[in-house]
């Protein structure tokens, strides 16, 4: 049964922007410690980051909280093997899904500039 669903749509040169005038704090404040990790081994495109910060939005949106109760950082993105984007929530993120009875999110991203755009559901 679906229990949520979020969008979202962002700039990708307003991503880059902040990215490249505030490169730690961005990555500190968006991504969970592993996928900081993974992203100084193999960075990603601005529209792929831009891509990301979205999906992030659009999975808390779909576990009814939006960023405030829980954190971007909270919600790692892992590319399974077929390339699939996956999700594993951390922290006031798990806790809210588990507490809605959240119990898997299906998320789709896609970029074309100028924008990138999220989509999840949660069941």
């Amino acid at each position: 049964m679906l229990k949520g669903v979020g969008v979202d749509l962002v700039s990708i040169e307003r991503i880059r922007r902040i990215h490249e005038r505030y490169p730690e704090k961005f990555m500190q404040r968006v991504f969970a410690a592993a996928e900081i990790r993974k992203l100084t081994e193999d960075p990603l495109s601005p529209a792929s980051l831009a891509a990301r910060f979205a999906a992030k939005e659009a999975v808390l949106k779909a576990i009814g909280c939006g960023i405030g109760p829980a954190g971007l950082a909270e919600v790692e993105i892992i590319r399974n093997d077929q390339h699939k984007p996956t999700i594993k929530l951390h922290g006031e993120a798990q806790r809210l899904a588990t507490e809605r009875g959240i119990s898997g999110i299906e998320l789709s991203l896609t970029h074309e500039p100028p924008f990138a755009c999220a989509v999840a559901a949660a069941f």
